[in-house]
């Protein structure tokens, strides 16, 4: 029986909070799409329990769109065609297809912006990952211009990038008038930075958007950020804001296990329980020190992609390393750390899950 997608409801299904992956891009030793792999990759994540996925983000990699590279649209079309059929196919049974939200990375000038935002739109994606890096040297109103006028072309969900790779400081005033565009759905915090972590949470509170999701993407704080309640006041009274889910390069790998992490925590938040599991605050220590292997933090988050792609390829999801950039690389090392790492820390990692599964995804 053919199962059709229904529309989705893009802000009720991101307040409800889930994992979302940030989509890595699988390449052959040649440094071509790897078609194989990359369906491997989206069924991992439909199979896994995500909420949606992110593609054409850091950590699929910013070199697919330059034009010269000539993959936006081919990665950004193979995600969403897999993961439509595979969500289908697993609705088989039931007749219904699980929600799952499609963002599309979007950069540049803002013509380019919202070129990649129609192409995103015409494929079927639900709303489009704002990166400003390309605003490095701007000053806020320009960037807060460029925001309003993507905006109008596409939903946006808010991206605060750190900028030790490529994203740019940004204010309390900023993120107070950004809350202010009708059309912002949710909000990715990954400035890896506490205090300009806490200023998003406040802007968007005082600013009284509570139909705007707020989603970690401190991969360094995870657990922290999905356990904490932010105080803030809204409409002159004392309240309090928290994140709702993650929008993670690290949920990019072990993504089984974040899905059974978040279920955990959003289980806790229903029973309007005080008590914290201390143990959720142990495991979150235990991410933090795997992000720094993976993401290769002692090395300025050099090894960033090699690093998440390395998990992926001890798993079997990909055949190795390479990324566009022929100049990056593991660091020295950080092969063998991710390993020792993950046979130290086996509650982290969804290895048996994945090894289930692996033929079917790679067929």
């Amino acid at each position: 029986m053919a199962v059709s997608e229904e529309p989705l409801q893009v802000r009720r299904h991101l307040a409800a909070g889930h994992v979302i992956p940030a989509h890595p891009l699988a390449l052959t030793p040649h440094r071509t799409m790897d078609e194989r792999s990359q369906r491997a990759l989206t069924r991992y994540y439909v199979a896994s329990g995500a909420g949606g996925m992110a593609v054409g983000v850091h950590t699929t990699g910013f070199a697919i769109h330059d034009a010269a590279v000539g993959l936006y649209r081919p990665v950004l079309e193979l995600a969403a065609e897999t993961a439509k059929s595979a969500l289908a196919t697993a609705a088989i049974d039931s007749g219904i297809v699980r929600p799952f939200v499609r963002i599309a990375g979007i950069i540049g000038d803002t013509k380019q912006a919202i070129k990649e935002a129609e192409i995103a739109r015409t494929l079927g994606y639900h709303c489009g990952l704002l990166s400003l890096g390309a605003w490095r040297d701007a000053d806020d109103a320009a960037v807060m211009h460029h925001c309003r006028h993507v905006a109008e072309a596409f939903p946006l969900f808010g991206f605060y990038l750190q900028p030790a790779v490529g994203g740019r400081r940004l204010s309390y005033g900023f993120w107070r008038e950004f809350a202010e565009i009708a059309n912002v759905v949710a909000i990715k915090v990954a400035p890896f930075d506490r205090y300009a972590t806490l200023d998003v949470v406040r802007a968007i509170a005082d600013a009284g958007r509570d139909d705007i999701a707020l989603y970690t993407g401190n991969d360094d704080s995870i657990v922290s950020d999905l356990v904490t309640d932010v105080p803030v006041r809204t409409g002159g009274r004392a309240t309090t804001r928290h994140f709702v889910g993650g929008l993670l390069g690290q949920w990019a790998v072990w993504t089984h296990r974040a899905v059974t992490l978040l279920t955990e925590i959003r289980a806790w938040r229903a029973t309007a329980s005080t008590a914290l599991p201390t143990a959720w605050l142990s495991r979150g220590a235990e991410l933090t020190m795997a992000n720094a292997v993976i993401f290769d933090a002692a090395n300025a988050y050099s090894g960033c992609l090699p690093g998440l792609l390395e998990v992926l390829r001890l798993q079997g999801l990909v055949r190795g390393t390479w990324t566009l950039d022929p100049h990056e690389r593991l660091s020295a090392g950080q092969g063998d750390a991710i390993a020792r790492f993950a046979s130290r820390f086996g509650d982290l990692h969804d290895d048996a899950f994945v090894a289930r599964h692996l033929d079917d995804w790679m067929r």
